[in-house]
């Protein structure tokens, strides 16, 4: 058995690991917050980025915003807030403040989930490391770069919000399970030749009264819901 002297803890192992430059870009820390419940998802890459052993604290947004450098907290706070009471989406850049003092810049992406009513339900974000991915003031194509990586990330996550949404309007609907939803989801976007994203999307925007369903939707819809319940 390895002495106390000797054996680094956990706690310090993560924050080395975490203090250490990702070799093939920016490292991302995942996060959710589901705002009825308060209940908070940290990923282990967040912890890392935050400097923290994985399960060490209790993930919430009060510690998300504990780890922001004081100067910048106020601004990723009110961000933070605004996502939760409009559902816009965000990405601000700030400084991680670790154990030692020193000051890691990272961007938080934010994507609120929103029910078919228009009530954002929960936070979903990422967390990047921005450290030495900096551009030159003259280098264009990496700040090119970085955007587009940001832009895509956005994309997915935007597309994993729609997906939920239309599960729930499934389930619903049909009166089925999670994953049966998401396998009804599948099953209509082989059949349609559409992305998943845009069969979730047209789902959602017929619940909500914006527009209706595409007739090859719509038809594999009435052949799946149970006779006694309308499609969407």
């Amino acid at each position: 058995m390895m002495s106390a002297t000797t054996a680094p803890s956990r706690q310090h192992a993560a924050a080395g690991q975490a203090r250490r430059p990702a070799a093939c870009g920016p490292a991302a820390g995942r996060f959710r917050g589901d705002l009825a419940t308060d209940q908070w998802w940290w990923s282990p890459e967040l912890h890392a980025l935050l400097g923290l052993a994985t399960g060490s604290v209790r993930p919430s947004v009060e510690g998300l915003l504990s780890a922001v450098h004081p100067d910048d907290r106020p601004a990723v706070g009110a961000a933070l807030a605004t996502a939760s009471r409009t559902g816009a989406p965000s990405a601000r850049e700030h400084r991680v403040l670790l154990a030692d003092g020193s000051a890691r810049p990272v961007l938080l992406v934010c994507e609120p989930e929103v029910d078919p009513d228009g009530t954002v339900t929960a936070l979903t974000g990422l967390v990047l490391d921005l450290t030495g991915s900096r551009p030159a003031a003259d280098d264009d194509e990496q700040l090119r770069h970085l955007e587009t990586e940001v832009e895509q990330l956005r994309s997915a996550m935007a597309s994993r919000a729609s997906i939920e949404q239309a599960k729930g309007i499934l389930m619903l609907l049909m009166g089925c399970g999670d994953q049966v939803a998401f396998d009804l989801l599948a099953h209509i976007s082989s059949h349609t030749h559409r992305k998943v994203r845009e069969v979730a999307v047209a789902i959602v925007e017929s619940a909500s009264g914006r527009s209706q369903l595409p007739d090859d939707v719509r038809e594999i819809l009435h052949d799946a819901c149970p006779p006694a319940r309308s499609t969407v």
